[in-house]
């Protein structure tokens, strides 16, 4: 519980926390606007060129629709976070400091990943909210009707997509972690991480398709959107993506602890 107290005491800071988090829903309301906004547009209003329809989004699924879409993005605020808040810690040389106060490596590394774990769900808590209010606000503009938006069945799909953004995002933070752990700089971390996720699957699995299935970005998504993101085909079932995505964080995260573990702080 110190640990992650005096983990979480960073993380609030004014300048992170309410930086991100405005972020957040800056990045959310863009995405949501998009969606309603160019709903007539023939370039698309979604991801890939795709265009969901007035008639997708009057769907009981259609409230959750800009906020499964903006997981990727959201995802990429986590690893930013997750991956300078552990590598910065060799940046400043406070790592031995606190290894002084808890020299259980492992003890600590876990009390790290929980606040950073609070600081992602708080972030979409808060994108959930932008994105439902939003989506309201512009059905009017957009002519989308909102009957089914207040139904049962919406407010089930609300929470599934909610519990499978969380843990999209928590994949994210994951892989932002053991990138700092590995390369211990946060400006390494965050830019392999955000280059891989962002332009190295998009060219692989165009060069080659078969290998978006296992790609952890790509997988990712799936497990955001619930499923096969809306226009997209030939990828893994939403229990396929969650299991190989899963395996994959798994085995980097065990690998890395021990290296952590093993490994002089100093080197």
């Amino acid at each position: 519980m110190r640990i992650f107290r005096a983990e979480w005491r960073k993380l609030r800071r004014p300048t992170l926390f309410f930086g991100s988090m405005g972020v957040v829903v800056a990045v959310t309301a863009l995405i949501v606007s998009l969606l309603f906004l160019l709903i007539d547009s023939e370039m698309g209003n979604a991801d890939r060129g795709v265009r969901i329809t007035r008639d997708v989004l009057a769907l009981p699924s259609g409230i959750s629709l800009a906020f499964s879409n903006s997981s990727g993005l959201l995802g990429l605020v986590a690893l930013c976070v997750f991956a300078a808040q552990t590598a910065q810690e060799y940046t400043y040389g406070t790592l031995r400091s606190l290894l002084v106060r808890e020299p259980r490596r492992i003890r600590l590394l876990l009390g790290k990943y929980m606040a950073m774990g609070l600081f992602a769900f708080i972030s979409v808590v808060i994108s959930a909210i932008t994105s439902v209010a939003l989506a309201f606000a512009l059905s009017g503009t957009a002519k989308v009707a909102t009957d089914a938006w207040t139904t049962d069945a919406a407010w089930r799909n609300l929470v599934e997509t909610f519990v499978n953004v969380l843990i999209s995002t928590f994949g994210y933070g994951t892989i932002g972690m053991i990138l700092g752990l590995v390369l211990r700089s946060p400006i390494s971390s965050i830019s392999i991480g955000v280059g891989w996720l962002l332009v190295v699957e998009s060219i692989l699995s165009i060069a080659w398709s078969p290998s978006g299935n296992w790609m952890p970005g790509i997988l990712l998504s799936v497990v955001a959107s619930g499923g096969s993101p809306t226009g997209v085909t030939d990828i893994p079932s939403y229990s396929d993506a969650l299991v190989r995505v899963s395996s994959m964080i798994t085995a980097g995260a065990l690998l890395t602890g021990f290296l952590f573990k093993r490994r002089d702080v100093a080197s």
